[in-house]
């Protein structure tokens, strides 16, 4: 059975085209990318210990071999720091990752106080699994006619993979959609499996599972919305994290002036105060 840092190695490997790291293009093969025998020859590791880390049956490298394979694979900061993340969580060294009691959905009142500050403007705070936990007015403006919002509990993950009116929303859903999938190797485990199990993964379908098993890391550029009413939005985001709680604040900012004014017509429409969920 395959690990997480297996999985992620394979997929990189498969992704990395020889001849971007001065390797001889080798012919066709059955398989695209890099050979194990080039890698494990990069990371100066034999072709037996890499396959048995491809295939899960060597789960704790050494940090200097994971290093080497980072090295190997040149893995960009994202890249290394979730390679070193699938290491600690494949070793079971991750607290993080093992604690048994799930994340509390609570947030602490200074949070609400700084969400306060930042009316009228875009933020959220969210959780590794998607819940959006509390929100400014100006949030509710921009994304509540879309639908988002309209559970008692609004979830983004379970909207962007379950809602058609998500693949409209947003213009870059592909994109979006391997962020969701991503981050959801970050919350804790146990929530994150029995959410994972008995709410999403049954009606997110395979394109959700691929996504998540392939350990895209995701970019985070521009966040470009199809409002409903019209209006084309870009939007710049800057999160905020709150460790001890395993949460984080998103604040989201006009990438131009159009889309300035564009906000500025949502926010004086009907909208709520800001709201908090527990």
């Amino acid at each position: 059975m395959g690990t997480p840092l297996g999985d992620f190695v394979r997929a990189k490997r498969d992704s990395v085209q020889p001849q971007s790291l001065g390797l001889p293009d080798r012919g066709r093969r059955r398989s695209p990318g890099l050979r194990r025998l080039d890698l494990a020859a990069r990371a100066g590791i034999s072709v037996e210990y890499l396959t048995r880390i491809e295939q899960g049956r060597d789960r704790r490298p050494s940090p200097a071999v994971v290093h080497a394979l980072a090295d190997a694979l040149s893995l960009d900061p994202s890249e290394r720091e979730h390679l070193r993340y699938l290491a600690k969580i494949t070793g079971g060294e991750c607290s993080a990752h093992a604690r048994s009691t799930p994340a509390t959905r609570q947030v602490r009142p200074s949070v609400i106080e700084t969400l306060r500050l930042l009316e009228p403007g875009i933020a959220v705070v969210t959780n590794r699994l998607g819940d959006i936990l509390a929100r400014t007015s100006g949030y509710e403006s921009v994304t509540g006619a879309a639908g988002l919002l309209d559970d008692d509990t609004p979830n983004l993950t379970r909207y962007v993979f379950t809602d058609s009116r998500a693949r409209t929303f947003f213009a870059d859903w592909d994109d979006i959609a391997d962020e969701q999938a991503f981050d959801l190797w970050l919350g804790p485990s146990a929530e994150n499996s029995e959410w994972l199990t008995a709410q999403l993964a049954a009606v997110a379908g395979p394109d959700f599972t691929r996504r998540r098993n392939r350990h895209v890391v995701p970019r985070r550029g521009l966040l470009r919305l199809n409002h409903p009413c019209g209006l084309e939005l870009r939007l710049r985001r800057e999160t905020l994290e709150l460790s001890s709680d395993a949460q984080q604040i998103i604040v989201f900012l006009p990438a131009d002036d159009t889309t300035a004014e564009a906000v500025a017509q949502l926010g004086r429409g009907p909208h709520g105060r800001l709201r908090a969920i527990s």
